[in-house]
């Protein structure tokens, strides 16, 4: 929850759109952390947003582009 966030920030900080998804799925599964919550951008944005997350040391949390 506290990445979560952190991304959140960082992006809105960059005036770089994006949505939080799955962040109701506690309430299904009982805040085991099973269904992690996600972050997407607009790809037009991707490339902004994937560098801003590698210059803040969050390189690794990224997922592959697919």
């Amino acid at each position: 929850m506290v990445l979560v966030s952190a991304v959140g920030a960082l992006l809105d900080g960059a005036s770089i759109h994006h949505l939080l998804l799955d962040s109701n799925m506690s309430v299904v599964e009982g805040s085991l952390g099973v269904i992690p919550r996600r972050i997407l951008v607009h790809e037009d944005d991707a490339g902004a947003a994937r560098q801003l997350l590698t210059d803040a040391g969050l390189g690794h949390e990224l997922r592959d582009e697919e």
